[in-house]
């Protein structure tokens, strides 16, 4: 029976006998610290009977005289207690320390238990005299016929490790799965030792963050290390060197390769082998592999042994492990650089690095070859091998600022051959725009980079032309990327390199797509996704999802799924990261869009997590992040997360994300009426977006852009905008962009407006209501719920405003809220367009509402109650909140917990600041809040 040490406490008590019944002996096996004295000492603290224990008592034990019997230790008990005759609980700790006499003694009283009596006895298999034979030779004879069992202690599995190292280091004191696995790992779960580990890393300066490499440097216990270290010493030297090997190959081998790694010949190393096993040194974890019960254990023999011989043992270690299919060559670089061969070690680290990236490790080839070429003295042949490896999977791969360093130094090296240095610089561009938001840096790197390949290397040069190809980042117009278009097309055609023809169609894909080209969806449709050469494959899994992320811009959302699901597959059968990373972001914009916003928030701030050292990666999450904050009303977020937190300069951000984040800026400064600055943010997101000329990008800023200006005064400005953007965009097919186009259109149709109550301000606001109409029934079609809210909202106001007979003085509404009643609503006349606006209105209001856009709920239904008639009281038997929120506290309170300022909260409710005020007061009272946050709590 195998048991864990709380599995085993509980056998041992319900195998313990009743009054009168035959004597149990137990025999409990465990190897060094498994904890087999701790069961005992649990065994011996039980001491209530079972009939006599309470509901909330641990299991009990008969009501027997217990005695303790340490082996090794001044013999055991008095020899008078050797022959008790009463019911007794014998405790034999550690029966493998007894010597003969000792083990005739403890054979006379196990032979003759009296009935009702018990024996546990524990030892380390490992170290009995006999194997097999807890008590020695000849066997046991049992004249009273006790029942004998046999218990054997296992290690702790990964979630007892869990819990051990939360008791030791707390939840949140770097207990993460990382540490946990390690400890588990190089403990064997051997509980006295995890307790030891955990004990050395709890101790670490500076504190404990949770990761493999601090275990690993925590080192080994002194208890295991001695335990160890003297069962080496007890073989003969001539034995010794099998241990050695095993710490050196450091995991269970099998006894061919153990052997030959210790130098000893066949006949020798099969002796050493089974003396090493006699002793406990080495163990048999697997059925013929041999190695160290506790993996951490090799370590502190590989510390003892000598310099030269040591390098022997990895010499003949890397010889070995090159032998075996398939062979592990990062491994074996390893070896060879301990053995001091460094051609050997350099020749490894190239093979280990090019049989990861061929099965798409491609993280794990660079830090090999980033600790590898950030070793001095590297000879300048090898350097010229590895750096274009480490380049290649850096770009292919994630970000590694590391890899930037290493490759910027590499890259001034006169002595490197001009296409290797040119290589380089490919992918050093490559890497600074596209992993690091370096761009302007990146594209000064990728145009030297053309240059330096053009002679020498045609297929290397198309693929830095194509880079510069992709216009999403700032400081460079269309045309100049359509320049390198024709150069970049020349070059692939004239390499004849079939991957890099696909290479620059896919940033054609991604250019034709951006501007709304009407042959972009042709285009997709030559990308070689069935092609069979992976370099083409992964070339067609870029095209894709440059496809899928331009689409989404464009508003084609039903055909963004498709192009993301094709190009993520192909992306993870390729071997490329950083391309599936990116479809991760595309796929948070879609959602945010189709209004699939539930659980949206959370998959943004886990995305950003997990590329917390990639933040240009991250930047669809924190724009879509900030997005959300800002529908919600959680101002103080917004802002934070539309600035990336400040792990990315916004200025270097890609022009689609730019606009968008600083049309919600925008639209934030408007509502909280700071309207010169909306106007001043306006003017400089538009020439950034106006400089480069992909104009369906305007789309997420031009109707906030056009409000802030015309508010601000600067009509004649706003106007050359709408004008521009229309112009921009052509007879593209861009149908997100079309739809905020009319919007545009319909917000300076509403503020150009006369201000006098006339018949040409009505014209022209039922003018702007028809434009707000067409731009939430294009929204429907796209579909994008919440832009869609938002146009019919425009609408409805304008039509509402129009409707100038009987609208009420909105004082009226503010003195309603004020003496906190509550009536039906009323229409203000029945004219059809009106009753409608108010339908539609409030059917905007529960849109904002099911998507969770606070801010916005709460302006709609403020809007439909400045069209309510004065209320001069509350109608008999309506209730008077006395004890409950009423709905217009429910909704500032609301606001006020979102973080909004009593002006902001004013501002959206049509309300005055000291109405708002008085409303949070009251909210505070009637829920006992102790501030304006804490009014999100408990509410009645």
């Amino acid at each position: 029976m195998i048991t864990t040490g709380g599995s085993a406490l509980r056998s041992l008590v319900r195998a313990l006998p009743g009054p009168d019944a035959d004597p149990v002996l137990m025999f409990v096996e465990g190897a060094a610290g498994e904890g087999k004295s701790h069961l005992l000492q649990e065994l011996a603290d039980l001491q209530r009977p079972a009939d006599r224990r309470g509901p909330a008592d641990p299991p009990g034990v008969p009501d027997l005289a217990r005695l303790w019997w340490r082996c090794g230790t001044e013999g055991g008990p008095p020899e008078e207690d050797e022959h008790r005759r009463e019911p007794t609980l014998w405790l034999v700790d550690d029966v493998h320390r007894a010597d003969e006499d000792e083990l005739r003694r403890l054979r006379r009283v196990l032979e003759g238990l009296e009935r009702g009596s018990a024996a546990v006895v524990t030892y380390r298999p490992e170290e009995l005299p006999v194997p097999g034979l807890p008590l020695g030779s000849p066997p046991m004879t049992y004249p009273n016929r006790p029942t004998v069992l046999r218990s054997r202690l296992a290690p702790w599995d990964e979630e007892r490790v869990r819990r051990a190292a939360a008791e030791a280091l707390g939840e949140s004191g770097g207990c993460t799965a990382e540490a946990v696995t390690r400890i588990h790992e190089r403990t064997g779960g051997v509980p006295r030792v995890v307790v030891d580990l955990l004990a050395m890393v709890r101790g670490q300066w500076p504190a404990f963050t949770g990761t493999a490499a601090e275990v690993d440097a925590a080192g080994v216990p002194p208890r295991l290390a001695e335990l160890v270290l003297s069962r080496t010493h007890a073989l003969s030297p001539v034995h010794r060197p099998v241990v050695w090997a095993a710490a050196v190959l450091d995991g269970p081998v099998g006894r061919e390769e153990l052997i030959a790694v210790s130098g000893l010949g066949a006949a020798t190393g099969n002796s050493a082998l089974l003396r090493a096993l006699e002793s406990a040194a080495l163990a048999e974890p697997a059925e013929g592999r041999y190695g160290f019960a506790v993996p951490l254990a090799a370590s502190a023999v590989r510390a003892t042994v000598p310099g030269p011989v040591r390098q022997d043992l990895h010499r003949r270690t890397a010889n070995v492990l090159s032998r075996r299919h398939p062979v592990d060559w990062a491994a074996v670089a390893g070896h060879h650089r301990a053995a001091g061969d460094s051609p050997r070690w350099l020749r490894a680290v190239e093979k280990a690095a090019e049989a990861a990236e061929a099965s798409g490790r491609h993280q794990q080839a660079i830090t090999l070859l980033e600790r590898t070429l950030a070793t001095p003295d590297i000879p300048p042949q090898a350097r010229a091998r590895l750096a274009p490896l480490l380049a290649r999977n850096a770009v292919t791969g994630l970000r590694s600022d590391q890899t930037v360093d290493v490759l910027a130094q590499i890259v001034q090296d006169t002595a490197l051959p001009p296409a290797v240095r040119g290589e380089l610089r490919l992918d050093l561009g490559l890497m600074l725009c596209n992993q690091m938001g370096r761009f302007p840096e990146g594209w000064r790197v990728l145009e030297i980079a053309a240059a330096e390949l053009r002679d020498v290397r045609s297929a290397l040069a198309a693929r830095a032309m194509a880079a510069l190809v992709l216009p999403y980042h700032p400081g460079v117009s269309l045309d100049v990327h359509q320049a390198w278009l024709i150069k970049a097309v020349a070059a692939a055609d004239d390499s004849g390199d079939e991957a890099m023809r696909t290479a620059v169609l896919a940033n054609h894909v991604g250019l034709a797509m951006s501007w709304a080209d009407p042959e972009a969806w042709d285009l997709v449709a030559k990308l070689p996704v069935e092609s069979t050469d992976p370099a083409c494959a992964r070339q067609a899994a870029r095209g894709l999802c440059n496809a899928a992320d331009s689409a989404v811009w464009l508003g084609f959302y039903g055909r963004v799924d498709d192009l993301l699901t094709r190009g993520r597959e192909l992306s993870a059968r390729t071997g490329a990261p950083y391309t599936e990373h990116s479809a991760l972001g595309t796929l948070l914009l879609q959602a945010w869009w189709t209004g699939q916003w539930l659980g949206l928030a959370e998959r943004c701030e886990e995305f950003i997590t997990a590329t917390a050292d990639m933040p240009l990666i991250a930047s669809d999450a924190y724009l879509v992040r900030g997005l959300l904050a800002v529908a919600q009303g959680d101002w103080g977020e917004a802002k934070s997360w539309l600035f990336q937190r400040g792990t990315f300069g916004t200025e270097n951000l890609p022009v689609p994300l730019g606009a968008a984040a600083a049309g919600a800026l925008i639209r934030l400064a408007l509502a909280r009426q700071e309207v010169t600055v909306a106007a001043e943010q306006a003017r400089s997101a538009w020439k950034v977006v106006a400089e480069k000329g992909v104009w369906p990008w305007a789309a997420e800023l031009a109707p906030w852009a056009v409000e802030a200006l015309v508010r601000a005064g600067d009509s004649g400005t706003a106007h050359t905008m709408v004008r521009n953007f229309a112009q921009g965009l052509g007879r593209g097919d861009a149908p997100a962009a079309r739809a905020a186009l009319v919007w545009s259109r319909a917000v300076l149709t509403e503020t150009d407006a006369p201000a006098s109550q006339d018949r040409e301000r009505r014209s022209g606001l039922l003018e702007a209501a028809k434009l707000y109409g067409e731009a939430a029934a294009a929204y429907a079609e796209l579909p994008r719920p919440y832009s869609q809210a938002l146009t019919m909202e425009g609408a409805a106001r304008c039509v509402l405003a129009a409707d100038t007979e009987g609208a009420g003085d909105p004082a009226q509404g503010e003195e309603a809220d004020a003496a906190d009643t509550a009536v039906a609503p009323a229409p203000v006349s029945d004219d059809p367009a009106t009753l409608t606006a108010l339908t539609d209105l409030e059917s905007c209001a529960q849109r904002f509402t099911d998507l969770g856009a606070v801010w916005d709920a709460a302006r709609a239904r403020a809007l439909l109650r400045t069209r309510q008639p004065a209320r001069k009281g509350r109608p008999p038997g309506r209730p008077s909140h006395a004890d409950q929120l009423s709905p217009r506290e429910e909704e500032v309170a609301q606001l006020a917990v979102s973080g909004l300022t009593n002006r902001e909260i004013a501002a959206t409710l049509h309300l005055s600041p000291r109405t708002v005020e008085q409303h949070i007061a009251g909210a505070m009272r009637k829920t006992g809040a102790l501030s304006r946050r804490d009014l999100g709590r408990g509410r009645p």
